[in-house]
């Protein structure tokens, strides 16, 4: 039976009211995304806490106790990481610094002569100081003047450095709320969904923090115990800035062939400023090949698995999207959006398949299993047509 018009009408407006409404939503977050990340990392900090808050609950204490609890062992894992990452970066930094004018030497002295002498590109000539220093000079005149320029370039980076760390003192106080009150926000939202829809959003909501609490417990593990394998790698094969270019390349590795690939270059430009000879080379190659190859047949699939089932292609784009979109928050909201998005096609494809409009309404045709090629292309055999 056909609807009448005025049911299509009501709907389309109720349709066009909802995607005005996540229109805005969208408009808002863009707006509001600069003060938002401290918030995104508290709320994923207190959603990673919670389940441990629960279970010391079942195990007789109250939720303020297990909250505390919690909530002391995240910072003192903090504390022990920065004690052990700062010096450590301090030191790598302070090489690198040290390490400059021998890098310049090397790179003016060597590796430019071999790129003009196999390409017959001009490259001395553009990165002559001289040549940099006035190229400077005419944009900054442009700009508006030396003093305008550094003027603003100060002030931007203060009202910056203000916000970073304010957005560092806020993160341990609305981690500990969100920690204390995770179950009564879920609750409140539960209790918006409408009734008839309640079951269904219940099932991806969970299937959504499954994909992404493993994921993300996973790859995290991933990522320190790369870090470590590539930092003491490198510094074993004799690298002054091999634990920095580690801890780089560990890092990276969240977005697919991106860290592996910066540690590699970074590696072996690192041994041929210091060293110059194929053998250390060599060693950084074998190294991130150790890497990866424990990485992809045993991290990976022990600790993450493929429990995001997104393609790494797909997963570069949400991060550089979220980057583009939406700067940092983005970024830290890439991934965690994509599962729920993964989450949500998987369930609207399952629904598609089910659906009058991929089914169609005349009945499909059953055919026996046994049934080869051949036989498909002449459904009925000779002797039956015979009969």
């Amino acid at each position: 039976m056909s609807e009448s018009p005025e049911f299509e009408i009501a709907r389309f407006l109720r349709r066009l009211q909802w995607a005005a409404v996540g229109v805005g939503t969208f408009w808002l977050l863009w707006l509001l995304a600069p003060i938002l990340t401290p918030f995104a990392v508290a709320a994923l900090l207190g959603w990673l806490g919670d389940p441990l808050v629960d279970r010391l609950q079942l195990a007789g204490r109250s939720r303020n106790t297990a909250v505390i609890m919690v909530f002391t062992l995240m910072a003192l894992l903090l504390a022990l990481v920065l004690v052990i990452l700062v010096p450590l970066i301090e030191s790598q930094i302070s090489t690198l610094i040290e390490s400059l004018p021998r890098y310049r030497l090397w790179f003016t002295g060597v590796a430019i002569p071999w790129i003009e002498a196999r390409t017959g590109m001009q490259i001395a000539a553009w990165l002559d100081l001289g040549h940099l220093i006035e190229l400077m000079r005419s944009n900054w005149e442009r700009a508006g003047g030396v003093a305008t320029t550094v003027l603003g370039y100060v002030s931007r980076s203060g009202f910056a450095l203000i916000g970073m760390l304010t957005s560092i003192v806020l993160i341990p106080v609305i981690t500990f709320f969100f920690l204390r009150d995770w179950d009564l926000l879920v609750g409140r939202v539960a209790s918006m969904v409408p009734r008839d829809h309640i079951g269904t959003v219940t099932r991806l909501a969970r299937e959504s923090s499954d994909v992404l609490g493993g994921f993300l417990r996973g790859q995290f593990l991933v990522m320190i115990i790369l870090g470590v394998m590539y930092g003491v790698g490198l510094w074993a094969v004799g690298l002054d800035l091999g634990i920095l270019i580690g801890i780089v390349a560990g890092l990276l590795t969240f977005v697919p062939y991106l860290g592996p690939t910066s540690g590699v270059v970074l590696g072996v430009l690192a041994a041929l400023m210091q060293y110059g000879d194929w053998k250390h080379i060599a060693g950084v190659l074998a190294v991130f090949g150790i890497g990866q190859l424990i990485e992809s047949y045993w991290l990976t699939p022990k600790l993450v698995g493929d429990r995001i089932g997104l393609h790494p292609v797909a997963v570069i784009f949400a991060v550089l999207a979220g980057g583009q979109l939406f700067g940092f928050l983005g970024m830290l909201l890439a991934l965690p959006m994509a599962a729920v998005v993964n989450v949500l096609l998987r369930y609207a494809h399952e629904r598609y398949t089910q659906s009058h409009l991929y089914a169609g309404e005349r009945p499909s045709i059953v055919l026996d299993t046994y049934l080869d090629k051949d036989t498909l292309a002449d459904p009925l055999p000779q002797d039956a047509e015979q009969k």
